[in-house]
C-alpha cells in the first residue's frame, strides 16, 4: 500500500512541473485550487508515459513492458520504486534531464496520485492505461510512410490526447455540479479538443519526428494531391505536399472550433478553467497560422510562436474569458486565414473518434 504524500512530495510536484512543461506550468495555476493538485499530477503521469514512448534507446518490447508496468504502478498493483529502478538506467540522452529526474522520483508523484478520491483515481488510471497501450501499438508500426488514412490519425490522436481530454472532463465534472450537467456534450467535444491540440503538435513537429523515423501524417490526404509521404524532405516546396498540409490545417482548425464550443459549456464563473482551456486553444491557433504562413518550413523552431504572441494571447483570452460571443469573434478573427477542411473531413469532427 502506498504511503501518504509528504510536504516534500507536494513541493517536488510543483518543482518538476516547471522543468517538464513551461506551458502547463503556466496554465495549471489558473485552475481552481481544488483542481490544481490533481491536474498537475495527471500531467506528470502522462509525461512519464510519454517519456517511455519517446526514448529511442528502448526496444519496442521494453517500451511495451514498461508502459504496462507503469499502468500497474498508477493503479497500485506494482511498486513505483521498482518501476523507477527498472526504467531510469535505460534512459538515453534523448530524454531531457528534467524527465530523467521525474522518472527517478516516480514514487513521490504516485504517492500524491493515490491520495485522490475514487473518481479522480479512476479517471487517471483509465487515461494512463489507454494511453500506454495505444501509444505502444502505434510505436511498433511507425514509419516514414505515415499513417494509412484520416481515421488512423484520429485514433492515434485519441490515444495521445483525446483520452486526456476525457480525463480532464471527468475531473472538471467531479469538481463542479454545474459542469457535470453538461457532461455528455463535454465528453464528446473533449476528444475533438485533444485532437486539435495534438494535430497542431504533429504539424509543427513533422521534421523532428522524421529524424527519428516517424511520420504521423495520413497518406490518404496526400493521395488526393498525388504526393507520397515517403518522398518528403525538409523544406520541401512541392505544391502537392503543401496542398495536403493545407487540408490538415483546416481539419485542425475545425477541431479547435469544437474546443471553443467545449469552453462555452464551462460556466462563466469558472473563469480559471476557461482560461486553462483558452490559453491552449489560442496558442494552437497561432501555431497553425505560423505553419500556414510558412508551409515550406524545415524545422519546428521556424513555426514556434514567440513570447510576445503568447503574452498577447493570455491577455486577450483572459479579458474575454466570461463572454462566449466575444470569444467567438476572437476565434473567427485569429483563424480567418487558415484553410477550411477538405473533402475527406467531416463537418462534425467529433463523430469520427470512438472511445474504447
Amino acid at each position: 500500500m502506498t504511503s501518504l504524500p509528504s510536504t516534500e512530495d507536494e513541493q517536488y510536484q510543483d518543482f518538476i512541473l516547471q522543468g517538464v512543461s513551461r506551458t502547463f506550468a503556466l496554465t495549471i495555476p489558473q485552475l481552481p485550487e481544488a483542481l490544481r493538485r490533481v491536474i498537475g499530477n495527471a500531467y506528470l503521469l502522462c509525461r512519464i508515459t510519454d517519456t517511455i514512448e519517446d526514448d529511442n534507446a528502448l526496444t519496442s518490447e521494453q517500451t511495451r513492458h514498461l508502459s504496462q508496468m507503469f499502468s500497474e504502478v498508477v493503479s497500485g498493483s506494482t511498486c513505483a520504486e521498482e518501476f523507477a529502478q527498472t526504467l531510469y538506467p535505460l534512459l538515453s540522452d534523448h530524454t531531457i534531464p528534467a524527465e530523467h529526474d521525474l522518472i527517478k522520483n516516480t514514487a513521490a508523484v504516485i504517492r500524491i496520485t493515490h491520495s485522490f478520491n475514487s473518481t479522480q483515481r479512476a479517471a487517471l488510471e483509465r487515461c494512463v492505461r489507454i494511453m500506454a497501450k495505444g501509444m505502444s501499438d502505434y510505436q511498433e508500426t511507425e514509419s516514414l510512410a505515415g499513417l494509412k488514412d484520416l481515421p488512423a490519425m484520429n485514433q492515434y490522436c485519441y490515444f495521445v490526447a483525446g483520452v486526456v481530454g476525457e480525463m480532464l472532463t471527468e475531473l472538471f465534472c467531479d469538481y463542479s455540479g454545474a459542469i457535470d450537467r453538461h457532461k455528455p456534450q463535454l465528453m464528446k467535444l473533449s476528444v475533438s479538443f485533444g485532437q486539435g491540440l495534438q494535430m497542431t503538435n504533429i504539424l509543427k513537429d513533422i521534421w523532428e519526428d522524421r529524424q527519428r523515423g516517424a511520420c504521423w501524417l495520413p497518406q490518404e490526404i496526400f493521395d488526393q494531391h498525388g504526393f507520397n509521404l515517403i518522398d518528403l524532405t525538409p523544406g520541401m516546396t512541392n505544391e502537392k505536399f503543401q496542398a495536403g498540409l493545407a487540408e490538415l490545417l483546416g481539419i485542425a482548425k475545425n477541431h479547435l472550433r469544437n474546443a471553443m464550443m467545449y469552453t462555452h459549456l464551462i460556466p462563466p464563473e469558472e473563469v480559471g478553467i476557461r482560461r486553462f482551456c483558452l490559453w491552449a486553444i489560442g496558442m494552437a491557433i497561432l501555431t497553425l497560422n505560423k505553419i500556414n504562413q510558412n508551409r515550406g518550413f524545415s524545422e519546428g523552431a521556424q513555426v514556434k510562436i514567440n513570447r510576445r504572441s503568447v503574452k498577447a494571447t493570455i491577455i486577450a483570452t483572459s479579458l474575454l474569458a466570461r463572454y462566449n460571443w466575444a470569444l467567438d469573434v476572437l476565434f473567427r478573427f485569429t483563424s480567418r486565414n487558415l484553410p477550411g477542411p477538405g473533402s475527406l473531413s467531416d463537418v462534425i469532427l467529433t463523430d469520427q473518434i470512438k472511445s474504447p
